[in-house]
């Protein structure tokens, strides 16, 4: 195919285009899932720079180098690659975005970066650990409501499946389908009980999945319990690639993912069904140290937009983009 790029006569002051679900169009300014837009609308036009919202695309743009007309496109949840594109979107912990060339999530750049955990500084790193427990785990906080209830009754040891909606499959990142993975995990679970609980927002979809396999004869638990109190009754999480993975770092916990991720090296990864008790005898005797990791991930590789820096980052990454402060138009701070 050819990439040349075509003729595009650039503007004399690039605008910044938010593409963002036309549903919240209306109100995104208090859709706390977009809260990166309008934090961007705020210090572009507060510097005197241009912003257009508008209609997010089809598929969110597939995996393929695209063009730009001059302006800096910035796509809700996209995997959009190209000249002028970037993809925002939540990253797992309420507060933290991808502003990403590559996607979000799974189809993030974050796998080509360089971690090396004797390069962060230790101290630095469980103390920023300890805060996002003192955030997330002392409360029981998700980026999804969560019950309040206490669950007392979990078995302790468990595995904990954590199922996720139609979305993991269609966007490709599943390695093994989620059928077939609870199916392996039941079967491998080497005497531990499984607790499966359904996506907040795919519960339909979960239930239509368990009721699937019992009637082949599955044996699990289906659970609804706080997200937090099942991370601290598990022994492991699986899933295909849950937020509720990293949440279970805070709580110590390994995880087994079925899919792709951007977080493939802080876990055991199964690509076919068959390998699951190997991942999951890993899994429970490897020693694992989540704090250089989460702090390096969500400083360095995410953006927190409640931080005094959250601005200064969105304008650097524009800057890395091709979309420096000249290029928009913004006054000089």
């Amino acid at each position: 195919m050819d990439h040349a790029a075509p003729m595009v006569t650039l503007p004399a002051r690039a605008k910044v285009i938010l593409h963002i679900d036309p549903r919240y169009h209306a109100r995104y300014r208090k859709a706390g899932h977009l809260a990166i837009f309008p934090l961007i609308e705020d210090v572009i036009t507060g510097a005197g720079g241009q912003v257009v919202i508008a209609p997010r695309p089809p598929m969110t743009l597939p995996r393929e180098l695209r063009w730009g007309d001059g302006d800096l496109h910035i796509v809700q949840g996209g995997m959009a690659r190209g000249v002028g594109y970037l993809n925002a979107g939540l990253a797992y912990l309420t507060g933290y975005w991808h502003l990403d060339a590559q996607g979000v999530l799974a189809d993030s750049s974050a796998p080509s970066r360089s971690f090396d955990p004797a390069k962060i500084d230790t101290p630095a790193a469980k103390a920023f650990m300890a805060d996002l427990q003192e955030r997330f785990v002392a409360p029981r906080a998700s980026r999804y409501r969560q019950s309040k209830e206490r669950a007392e009754d979990l078995p302790h040891g468990c595995i904990a499946v954590f199922l996720q909606g139609p979305g993991v499959a269609t966007r490709k990142q599943t390695y093994v389908g989620q059928k077939d993975m609870l199916r392996a995990v039941i079967a491998g679970a080497q005497g531990r009980q499984v607790v499966v609980k359904a996506h907040p927002l795919r519960r339909e979809h979960g239930a239509a999945l368990m009721a699937d396999l019992r009637a082949e004869g599955l044996q699990f638990t289906e659970a609804n319990p706080n997200v937090h109190d099942l991370l601290a009754a598990c022994a492991v999480t699986v899933s295909i690639n849950s937020a509720a993975a990293i949440e279970g770092f805070l709580h110590g916990k390994p995880a087994i993912l079925f899919g792709r991720s951007d977080f493939a090296g802080q876990v055991e990864t199964v690509r076919m069904a068959q390998d699951f008790p190997a991942a999951l005898q890993s899994a429970l005797t490897l020693p694992r140290d989540y704090a250089p990791w989460l702090a390096w991930y969500f400083t360095q590789v995410c953006i927190d937009i409640t931080a005094p820096d959250a601005a200064a980052r969105i304008l650097a990454a524009f800057d890395e983009a091709g979309f420096d402060a000249a290029r928009l138009g913004l006054r000089r701070a």
